[in-house]
């Protein structure tokens, strides 16, 4: 009698060093990423730094776009509405194959929010999530409190993702007031500078890049 085979776990996903990069040939790779994973390939998780950009979701509506200046407005396949990356913001965009790893979209992402929720804790900042509105918010303290912090927002191919979570560090937060960010108006945006001082950018990217690449492994 042949012993039944159990199927060996995924690696743990590769994690690329915090650079900074163009947006559109960055989407550009991950869809050519995506689209040419076989079985076996590692996830990987990208961390980068864009320039100045307006990104709009796939369902996003043009009245929560105000006033986008110089800044460049480009429509995306991601879920969710209209953001904004920019320098000093951690991008961490997560390919990973949800099926190999028996992954939800909904545990996908609370996996993705409780990394993010980890990494500020260790910054000694207490976030938390919103039913029904994904992404990061602050959990506590002064007039910042429910302020957002990170934004969310995937798209699944294949069963495969693409696209994930920014991540506010040290930046010029003034873009988020041309847009109601994530499709609600007068949304309040933070970074992490606003709370705890001046942060090293790259060494927070790593952290991030560490707990994201753990968390998913967790969930095995």
């Amino acid at each position: 009698m042949t012993a039944a085979v159990e199927r060996a776990a995924p690696a743990a996903p590769r994690v690329r060093p915090f650079r900074q990069r163009p947006y559109l040939p960055t989407v550009q790779e991950m869809q050519a990423f995506t689209l040419g994973r076989a079985a076996q390939t590692r996830d990987e998780i990208w961390l980068v730094e864009h320039p100045p950009v307006f990104t709009l979701g796939h369902a996003s509506r043009p009245e929560h776009l105000h006033a986008p200046g110089d800044i460049p407005v480009v429509r995306t396949e991601r879920g969710g509405q209209v953001t904004y990356h920019g320098p000093g913001q951690v991008v961490a965009y997560l390919l990973v194959d949800l099926r190999r790893r028996s992954l939800t979209v909904r545990e996908f992402v609370s996996t993705i929010e409780d990394a993010t929720i980890a990494v500020l804790d260790g910054c000694g900042v207490a976030a938390t999530r919103r039913d029904g509105a994904p992404g990061v918010y602050l959990a506590s303290g002064d007039s910042s409190a429910g302020a957002k912090i990170a934004s969310l927002g995937i798209r699944i191919s294949r069963g495969c993702s693409y696209h994930g979570v920014a991540l506010n560090v040290a930046m010029d937060l003034e873009p988020f007031s041309r847009i109601d960010p994530c499709g609600y108006p007068g949304l309040a945006v933070t970074d992490l500078r606003s709370c705890v001082g001046d942060v090293d950018i790259a060494d927070l990217a790593a952290r991030f890049g560490r707990q994201l690449a753990a968390s998913l492994e967790s969930k095995q």
